[in-house]
């Protein structure tokens, strides 16, 4: 499958009619997927991050994000930020399909001076996005290194912005894992229970040193890490 993947994946991706055929199901499928997976009690309610914080950075751990436009409350507006690479191409449209507004940034297969450059333009709009009371959204752990392990572009952006990070978790009891992807990718399945849980806003100094923003990353990992295994005690009964 990965073979085949890699041979159609450009013709995908230069292909409009393909890609709108694929956006299509997929935003079907996903929408199915919500509305047979009712939220179990006690589960958070988005609208009121957006109530207390907007505007802040929602961010996911990646391979689980996958329903994450959904959580977005009627007629807030925001701005997520996808990577360059063609295996983001039809998440990016999906996104677009369903609500958000989205920013290319870095994770391409060019040369490392490039993807730097487009991972530090994709920072500075969602700074400026910010700081013109627009929330975003940014996955936290970094793409095909080591999964739910923060990054540290989201602790960068929370300390240029000076805007907090709000982890999201949004877990589903029926799922297909991918267990030959680097993240362990959860496909979503109908007809489950799902719970939305939601930390605490996460705050980074504009004048973090090394030290501290090394420190906020370790605890934004133990975070979301704490929440992913409470989303699922939950769906479990426990």
């Amino acid at each position: 499958m990965k073979q085949l993947w890699q041979k159609l994946r450009q013709p995908l991706k230069d292909s409009s009619i393909v890609k709108w055929v694929l956006v299509s199901l997929l935003s079907a499928y996903l929408r199915f997927v919500y509305w047979t997976n009712p939220l179990i009690k006690g589960s958070a309610d988005p609208r009121r991050a957006h109530k207390r914080y907007n505007p802040f950075i929602i961010t996911f751990w990646h391979g689980q994000h996958i329903m994450g436009p959904f959580l977005r409350p009627k007629g807030e507006k925001i701005i997520a930020m996808f990577s360059r690479s063609a295996d983001a191409e039809l998440n990016a449209l999906v996104g677009e399909r369903l609500g958000l507004e989205t920013v290319r940034g870095s994770g391409g297969r060019k040369r490392k001076r490039s993807r730097d450059k487009g991972g530090a333009r994709a920072l500075l709009t969602l700074s400026k996005a910010l700081k013109n009371g627009e929330t975003t959204a940014m996955i936290a752990d970094i793409a095909h290194k080591k999964a739910r392990e923060a990054g540290r572009g989201i602790i960068l952006l929370a300390k240029l912005s000076g805007r907090p990070v709000v982890p999201y978790i949004y877990a589903f009891s029926r799922e297909k894992i991918l267990e030959k992807s680097w993240d362990k990718t959860a496909i979503p399945l109908p007809f489950g229970r799902s719970v939305f849980l939601m930390g605490e806003a996460f705050f980074v100094s504009p004048e973090a040193d090394e030290a501290e923003l090394e420190q906020k990353r370790m605890e934004l990992t133990h975070i979301m890490n704490r929440l992913t295994d409470e989303a699922h005690a939950r769906l479990q009964g426990r």
